[in-house]
């Protein structure tokens, strides 16, 4: 083994449960979902890894290996290459981890944050895998994501979900690499800057000077006080002085600058990106849309006081902020729509959503106690539901003091979705005709 792989040993089956609970590991099987051009690869590898028919999985700079026992139960070896970071790009990554504390203790945590994400997205870097950023090598010779490519990712997905380190070693450093450079950053912010000799500069015209130029003259204005000193980069400095117009919100005024200056930053960063121009432009929000998302950015999450005002803008309660932004942080605009749209499917997707409720229960005890009603399965005697997004794709929800919530992210098949609705804990168990919202 090298110094920079790690061997996980082969995991039990995943019967009874999704593959990822993790935002990063659904961000992770989603850049697999998009990929793959077959679907019932896709469907075939899932029940491999449920089963347990992945190996070892070893992980190194650039590429994840294990061996899987295909259907005949023949051993195939199966790959998943991943683009790893130039030094340029990790020197970008550790000092913008080193620049907040609070990413340093959520990875030692074996957590990341989405703020984490963000921020690397903000300096140009994709540090979570995208639609084709998942190479498959396989020794059966599909040159596609065949279903032991399939079974390592979802596999894979799993790991993540326990330590997002895997993924940063696959990006080409392990966590000794990691956590050594984020010390000696740490160190050096502590030390404070050096202070070099300044280098001779070029004569310069000398000028005037400006406090003489203003003392000469009697009309101009006195030099105003400096700014105040911004600590941090992403929040906008309320400049003090003068008399504030009664009309002017300046709390109002300060979220709306800050959260214009982080999506300017975003929008730049996603500009530089490789093969920006190839990607679709994202649809507008609508103004509950836009709501939501600023409510979830906000550190008090959906329970302070400017979301309470975002929620009474749009004539919703605050409880209606609070299920819309557990919806939004599992899974953004897709989220929402599933969260408030009651109507079925278009009839082709309909039909396919039924095959796949027939496929994943047949005429079990299971699926004699599925009510379904417009695009929601509801279990009875569980409070366990899965809705069936326009997209084909499943949510789990769960009902708690009479209301249905969001309790994860989508799912490819309904079996997957409601394995996570099942495990997410105790929750009221009502007859399915009641509260939908």
């Amino acid at each position: 083994m090298t110094e920079q792989e790690r061997v996980f040993a082969a995991l039990p089956p995943a019967r009874g449960r999704g593959f990822a609970q993790t935002w990063w590991g659904q961000t992770w099987l989603k850049a697999l979902e998009d990929t793959a051009l077959d679907g019932q690869q896709l469907r075939q590898g899932r029940t491999y890894a449920r089963r347990g028919a992945v190996g070892a999985v070893s992980v190194r700079p650039g590429r994840i290996t294990a061996v899987v026992l295909g259907g005949d139960r023949a051993p195939h070896r199966a790959d998943v290459l991943l683009r790893e970071l130039e030094s340029d790009e990790w020197d970008r990554l550790l000092d913008m981890i080193a620049d907040k504390a609070g990413h340093i203790a959520a990875l030692l945590d074996r957590d990341m944050p989405p703020s984490l994400a963000e921020d690397a997205a903000d300096a140009g870097l994709e540090l979570l895998p995208g639609i084709g950023d998942l190479d498959p090598e396989c020794a059966c010779g599909a040159w596609d994501h065949c279903s032991h490519t399939a079974a390592l990712s979802y596999q894979v997905a799993r790991l993540l979900d326990e330590d997002p380190f895997v993924l940063l070693l696959a990006r080409g450093r392990d966590e000794r690499q990691v956590l050594d450079a984020l010390q000696a950053r740490s160190a050096a912010r502590a030390a404070g800057p050096r202070h070099e000799p300044a280098a001779e500069s070029p004569e310069r015209p000398e000028g005037v000077d400006a406090q003489e130029a203003f003392a000469l003259g009697a009309v101009l204005p006195p030099l105003p006080a400096p700014p105040l000193a911004v600590s941090d980069a992403a929040r906008v400095a309320v400049l003090d002085g003068g008399e504030q117009a009664p009309q002017v919100d300046v709390a109002a005024l300060e979220l709306l600058a800050a959260d214009a200056a982080a999506r300017a930053r975003r929008m730049l960063a996603e500009a530089l990106s490789p093969g920006h121009e190839h990607r679709p432009p994202s649809p507008p929000l609508t103004q509950w849309q836009d709501a939501v998302r600023l409510a979830s950015a906000q550190p008090d999450g959906p329970d302070g006081e400017v979301p309470a005002r975002l929620a009474r803008g749009c004539d919703r309660t605050r409880q209606d902020l609070r299920l819309a932004v557990r919806a939004w942080e599992f899974g953004g605009p897709a989220a929402l729509d599933v969260l408030e749209d009651h109507r079925p499917p278009g009839s082709e997707a309909l039909a396919r959503a039924r095959a796949q409720v027939e496929t994943a229960w047949g005429d079990g005890e299971t699926d004699s106690r599925l009510h379904a009603s417009g695009n929601r399965w509801t279990l009875t005697g569980t409070g366990a539901q899965v809705r069936c997004g326009r997209d084909g794709r499943w949510w789990p929800y769960r009902k708690e003091r009479g209301r249905w919530w969001p309790v994860g992210g989508p799912e490819p098949d309904p079996s997957a979705a409601l394995a996570v609705a099942l495990d997410s804990g105790t929750a009221d168990s009502g007859h399915p005709d009641g509260e939908q919202r």
